[in-house]
């Protein structure tokens, strides 16, 4: 027997087999014309607050300083009003609400009001940084007052399951608005929109319920098919499938980029969502705004690649995707230290595979300690791995707050200091074609050669252990490296503080020079006379 998920998935290999064009190419990684390197910049960490002013605040005050950074892109927090005072925007309430109305206790969000945000974001724009919307379209939570409906539960490892017969239970389902007054939406949710919740009211049990009715058409069986079916994530699942969904949904991502100055969305949790209608959101934003080059990037949470090559293929070149498989690589060199094999540091990931379709970081929100996603790159490997995304020339970079900025959850100033300077070599040096050096299993480089105009650079990764114990220091690593026929008889100094000082390596005529790094370090290597430009 086929079941209809088998028979779904066929379909797609038959219809989607080819590849489209890759996004990157053809999407706005920054306003106007300049083409110097794009970087984009997630500007929270989880528990992100700020001791004198709102985040949104926050925000604008350091738009300058992000500007001289090079960072072309900010990926900011969901705006939208959350289920309480200090919800994050995940636990999304009222995606109509930017913090303009009082519900849910107050009038601004967590991170400020929809005055402060707009202005933020106009004063990015005037300084050259795009802002990305954090799009939380997956569920709902924090229901004004509840209903009565049939639902049958569900096994949490298999919702195709059934665990009994339908009962009627009382949910968290209906969204009033009220203190919005039907501004911007007249639109109310009811159980009749959502799939499916996690919590009967009545008796009080938590689980998970499909809502059975001669309207409901059960899970979708457009999502991934993790546990069976993984529609359901938690909150009240939204059904995307129902013609007042659909239309209120599209409408607000039109809505949300023209109040907001917005420039593209970070969509969350699509491996949850009925892809079918993200494709048409995304379809429908750019003709109704006329946004031909729309970014967006979807949070697809797999270390599989294989996981996200169907994916890429459907959303038809559309989307680019977060390297989550690049990350997990990150994290497992950092766990593994000299043990991990750096040649195979790429392996598995959207980066070598499409490298046009990543959008590759180091850690996030999520991966932060203590949160459910908990993957986080130890400092032994962080700048290592951020040189690898800065420096390597392909895939959009996307560097965390909470390794930027001085913060309560995860911040080291040495990570600080390093990062800062990575993104200052990006800006200055990282151009041109790239040549690899990945022969040894615990040293591995890369050269840039520079696009005429610009400068290149030489990068080396080490995750060798120094000797300790008073033993003498372990010798540096030295790969030869070839930076080009143009940069031949060139001295390279390096970029990065380092001690003692190395010397300078002076390049021969056919371009190849020797260069060190040392043990579990990182080193970048730029042409003496590209210091002065």
């Amino acid at each position: 027997m086929i079941f209809p998920d088998t028979l779904i998935r066929l379909w797609e290999s038959l219809t989607f087999w080819r590849y489209p064009q890759p996004a990157l190419p053809r999407m706005r990684l920054r306003p106007g014309r300049a083409d110097g390197n794009a970087l984009m910049v997630q500007f929270f960490t989880w528990e992100a607050t700020h001791p004198q002013m709102s985040w949104w605040r926050h925000f604008e005050t350091e738009v300058p300083n992000l500007a001289a950074m090079g960072v072309t892109q900010v990926w900011l927090p969901p705006p939208n009003k959350a289920m309480r005072k200090q919800g994050q925007g995940y636990d999304a309430y009222d995606l109509w609400d930017l913090g303009e109305f009082y519900q849910k206790g107050t009038i601004a969000t967590r991170w400020g009001t929809k005055e402060e945000l707009v202005k933020a974001i106009a004063v990015a724009n005037a300084h050259g940084i795009d802002v990305i919307i954090d799009a939380v379209l997956n569920h709902k939570l924090g229901a004004d007052r509840p209903e009565k409906f049939m639902a049958t539960p569900v096994d949490p490892n298999n919702r195709l399951k059934d665990l009994g017969p339908p009962k009627e239970i009382e949910g968290w389902t209906a969204f009033d608005f009220d203190g919005r007054a039907e501004k911007y939406s007249s639109f109310k949710w009811t159980y009749e929109h959502f799939t499916g919740l996690d919590w009967d009211h009545r008796t009080r049990t938590k689980g998970i319920y499909r809502i059975t009715s001669e309207k409901h058409k059960g899970w979708s069986k457009w999502v991934d098919a993790e546990n069976g079916n993984y529609d359901y994530l938690l909150g009240n699942d939204i059904d995307h499938r129902h013609p007042e969904v659909r239309k209120d949904l599209l409408a607000w991502g039109s809505w949300v980029l023209q109040t907001t100055g917005g420039a593209g969305f970070r969509f969350d949790a699509i491996k949850h969502m009925d892809r079918r209608f993200l494709l048409s959101f995304i379809k429908h934003v750019r003709a109704t705004l006329g946004r031909d080059d729309l970014f967006s990037v979807a949070e697809y949470w797999s270390s599989d690649v294989e996981n996200i090559k169907p994916y890429i293929r459907v959303f038809e070149g559309l989307v680019t995707f977060f390297d989550v498989p690049l990350h997990y690589n990150f994290h497992d060199a950092s766990k593994a230290g000299s043990r991990y094999d750096l040649r195979r540091i790429l392996d598995g990931s959207i980066l070598k595979f499409r490298p046009d379709d990543a959008v590759t970081f180091v850690d996030n929100h999520d991966t932060q300690i203590g949160q459910t996603l908990e993957s986080w790159v130890d400092s032994n490997f962080k700048l290592q791995s951020y040189a690898l995304i800065l420096l390597y020339g392909q895939g959009q970079p996307c560097v965390f707050y909470g390794d930027l900025y001085p913060n309560k959850e995860c911040y080291e100033q040495p990570i600080s200091d390093g990062l800062k300077r990575l993104m200052e070599a990006r800006k200055k040096f990282a151009y041109g074609e790239r040549s690899d050096y990945f022969h040894n299993a615990s040293c591995i480089g890369f050269v840039r050669k520079g696009d005429g105009a610009r400068p290149g650079c030489a990068v080396l990764v080490s995750n060798a252990e120094s000797k300790g114990d008073g033993a003498p220091p372990a010798t540096q690593h030295t790969i030869q490296m070839n930076v080009g026929s143009t940069n031949a008889n060139a001295s390279y100094v390096a970029y990065l503080p380092s001690s003692p000082s190395p010397a300078a390596v002076h390049v021969d005529a056919h371009g190849w020079g020797a260069f060190t790094c040392p043990p579990k370090g990182l080193q970048v290597w730029v042409k003496e006379d590209a210091l002065d430009r």
